[in-house]
């Protein structure tokens, strides 16, 4: 056994998102308690997010279409955050630059589309076979037991989002294969697969919690007893949910460190702390793939490693 296999922890969860901030919004919490608990955390990132809004004033000339380079700015936001987070394994799909933010427009039905200009070199025009081996690699050096992705629409649709949940999942399926590229690494399957999800009670809670608190701006024009945004999920459709409400302090610090892309001075950060705590730090999960573990009183498994010895 080598020094590395030595020092593998027992478990170990695999995440792969688009663009950097995604992975704090939707897991941060769930990340910080693992790493906390000693088990392996290893992000995938896709993209840089060179074509993302840019929030702070100060920052604008960073955009594509004036003096550009947000990449590099996000590559050490995303740096700082994971440091906040203690994640020590982060990566870049095929290394940091290998493909670039494909951007998006909004559709009139509210969600987000391909744009009309997509340059060539963009994730959303990337080789499906091509972009997965990149993952097979990580998926057989690491051997995660736990993957994490988006839903095929992404969660909201934007292109990379949906590219990164198809190189996720064919990338996990082509790493157990024992006669796919050897040269790739040893065969692994990864026993589980979850989708990040938002159940549909808890937005409407935090919306009413918003409205009575007097904030009329924060998700302008969504009624709290309305429709909802298409990431929201049926209650029914939530498999899991891990309880990280320790760790939300440290995921609103990390996401304070996306500064270019985070506003933290409204939306959900303006919730009480009892309420906010339950939006950041309980997050949730739909269960794609594998056997669930023990479950609540609620139904829903409260570890993702759930039925999963450690190796």
């Amino acid at each position: 056994m080598s020094q590395t296999q030595a020092d593998r922890p027992g478990h170990r969860l695999l995440l792969v998102h688009a663009h950097p901030d995604d992975e704090t919004i939707g897991q941060g919490a769930t990340m910080a308690k693992y790493v906390a608990e000693g088990r392996g955390v290893t992000l995938v990132t896709c993209t840089a997010g060179e074509l993302g809004e840019i929030l702070v004033p100060e920052l604008e000339h960073l955009a594509v279409d004036r003096d550009g380079g947000l990449g590099e700015h996000r590559r050490r936001e995303i740096a700082d955050a994971m440091g906040v987070l203690g994640v020590t394994d982060h990566r870049w799909l095929g290394g940091f630059g290998r493909w670039k933010d494909s951007g998006m427009k909004w559709h009139d039905d509210g969600h987000a589309v391909v744009a009309d200009e997509v340059t060539p070199d963009s994730f959303w025009f990337a080789d499906l076979v091509e972009a997965a081996d990149e993952l097979v690699k990580v998926v057989r050096e690491v051997r995660p037991q736990v993957l994490v992705t988006y839903d095929e629409f992404g969660g909201y649709g934007h292109p990379d989002h949906i590219q990164a949940h198809r190189v996720a999942m064919y990338g996990a399926q082509l790493a157990a294969v024992p006669s796919y590229k050897p040269a790739l690494g040893e065969p692994w399957e990864i026993a589980k697969i979850y989708w990040g999800a938002m159940p549909e009670s808890r937005m409407r809670e935090s919306l009413r919690a918003l409205r009575e608190s007097g904030d009329t701006t924060s998700f302008e024009g969504m009624d709290p007893d309305g429709p909802l945004p298409f990431f929201v999920q049926p209650d029914e459709a939530i498999s899991a949910i891990v309880d990280a409400e320790e760790w939300t302090e440290t995921k609103l610090e990390a996401l304070r460190r996306h500064r270019t892309q985070v506003a933290t001075d409204g939306g959900f950060f303006a919730l009480s702390n009892n309420a906010g705590n339950r939006v950041w730090g309980a997050e949730a999960y739909r269960i794609v793939k594998g056997v669930r573990g023990d479950l609540d009183e609620h139904g829903h498994e409260t570890d993702l490693f759930a039925g999963i010895v450690p190796d």
